[in-house]
């Protein structure tokens, strides 16, 4: 059981699972709207999350002398499975064909701005952690 759960393809694929589960259920539990127009907000929360997660896994990874069984379980399988650029990519060009140029604008800009800055504090915050 030891040897599955240090295969590195396992790890991925368990992640990745777990990731997607999230995803799936946010979209499901998640009104798609903000500011109370249509808007693909569940998108938008798992790519920040996704970002920051990441951020904080990479950086206590890179500042700590540790294996790769994190990096593969939680950045590659869980952030991978979570966060979907495809996703985020489709919503953007929905609006666009639905007449919304402002708010697929608005949704680039969340999406990259705040994965930008959730990436960075996970980032700070994973090399700050003990």
């Amino acid at each position: 059981m030891r040897f599955l759960l240090m295969n590195p393809y396992i790890l991925v694929f368990l992640g990745g699972g777990a990731g997607s589960l999230l995803r799936y259920a946010t979209g499901r539990l998640m009104p798609a709207t903000l500011l109370g127009t249509s808007f693909p907000t569940p998108i938008l929360v798992v790519n920040v999350v996704a970002s920051f997660v990441l951020g904080a896994v990479m950086g206590w990874v890179l500042s700590r002398a540790v294996g790769d069984d994190l990096r593969l379980l939680l950045g590659v399988g869980f952030c991978g499975g979570l966060s979907t650029f495809s996703s985020f990519s489709n919503d953007t060009v929905v609006l666009l064909q639905s007449n919304r140029p402002g708010a697929a604008l608005i949704n680039i800009g969340l999406n990259v701005s705040l994965c930008l800055l959730a990436s960075a504090g996970g980032l700070w915050l994973g090399q700050k952690t003990a």
